[in-house]
């Protein structure tokens, strides 16, 4: 598979690696957001270990720096195995 964006979630060094551990981003039932992306919306993203789908959760979490003091992001965030 040809990559051409650096910005591609798959790192090409490791697109072949198998992936079972996992996040399954959803939104809370009854939120706003999900009048404009469906209300079964939800996106899953993919980890070769359980250590890196840890750590990446671990990030998620956190209320990152783009959000106004006002803002309340309500994402739910799901540790997922396959």
């Amino acid at each position: 598979m040809d990559f051409c964006h650096q910005h591609n979630l798959v790192d090409p060094a490791a697109a072949g690696r198998e992936r079972k551990f996992g996040i399954r981003v959803s939104l809370p039932a009854g939120d706003t957001l999900g009048n404009v992306v469906g209300e079964d919306w939800e996106q899953l993203h993919w980890y070769p270990t359980a250590a890196e789908r840890d750590s990446a959760f671990a990030k998620m979490a956190i209320r990152h720096g783009y959000y106004r003091n006002t803002d309340s992001p309500t994402q739910t965030l799901e540790k997922i195995s396959r």
